[in-house]
């Protein structure tokens, strides 16, 4: 059997036997193969065409498709560039969450191939949810570790929980945080918006509606850059002015009111 199909009898015979028909015998005649016929143009276009389709198709899998597990196994060139689409599978406090990675979304297949379904048991979601912590706010604390529960604290659980549990959320990740969490700027569509399927940006809603204050840590601050801190800024201001939430009770008695930083500060130092 000749090879390529297309070589010429002539071509498909060895080099030896062509110059001596007498050393022509059925073995050598199986294994022959004559390189040449590989230079054609017909051999080298289609091998091209395949090996470029599959690097290519390998690379567009690896840049878009690929599914992270959790927050460390994100790669740093997502890092201020690149955005992460998944769904809400948990809310842990006032300004995290926990995110199932599912890469091109609906148009890769999620939600709809039953090979493609975000699993909804803690068994099944162990080790394989992002950590999010969301850039720019800090929302009151929630009972733990036996230290008390911030006011607020519950009504910012309960409305953020509402707001992005089971929802499809995309964040823009900074960068990772101390605790293994990623620090990122998240936003989710909602249907029944004014606007309906607009952006919204998750710490802005949480800022103009008092129920979390612009991050003030001295260091690790983020907020996605300077434009995103001014908005920020001038939504806690909004919120303070108006008495929103939190801030309640702010202008009428500044001496009892205490941020959710100035909380894990006196936490920290084991006051009462």
């Amino acid at each position: 059997m000749r090879w390529p199909p297309w070589a010429s009898d002539t071509q498909a015979q060895p080099h030896n036997e062509r110059k001596d028909p007498k050393n022509l015998n059925w073995e050598n005649s199986l294994n022959a193969i004559d390189w040449a016929a590989f230079t054609e143009p017909r051999t080298l276009i289609p091998t091209v065409i395949l090996t470029t389709g599959i690097v290519g198709a390998l690379r567009f899998h690896r840049r878009y498709l690929r599914r992270f597990n959790d927050s460390v196994s994100i790669s740093p060139t997502f890092y201020r560039k690149r955005s992460i689409l998944g769904q809400v599978t948990s809310v842990g406090d006032g300004d995290g969450f926990r995110l199932y990675h599912t890469p091109g979304g609906r148009l890769a297949g999620w939600g709809w191939l039953p090979w493609k379904k975000v699993p909804t048991s803690k068994k099944e979601l162990k080790d394989k949810t992002i950590s999010v912590r969301l850039a720019g706010v800090d929302a009151p604390e929630r009972a733990h570790f036996g230290k008390p529960e911030q006011p607020y604290a519950r009504e910012a659980h309960e409305w953020l929980t509402s707001y992005v549990l089971n929802r499809r959320v995309r964040v823009l990740v900074h960068r990772q945080d101390q605790y293994q969490r990623v620090v990122a700027s998240a936003y989710v569509r909602r249907a029944l918006d004014f606007l309906p399927f607009r952006q919204r940006d998750i710490s802005f809603e949480m800022l103009r509606r008092g129920l979390a204050t612009v991050y003030e840590a001295k260091a690790g601050s983020e907020f996605g850059g300077p434009d995103l801190e001014a908005k920020y800024r001038k939504a806690e201001s909004l919120a303070k002015q108006k008495g929103t939430g939190l801030w309640k009770g702010y202008a009428r008695g500044k001496g009892n009111w205490e941020s959710p930083r100035e909380y894990k500060t006196r936490m920290a130092e084991g006051k009462k």
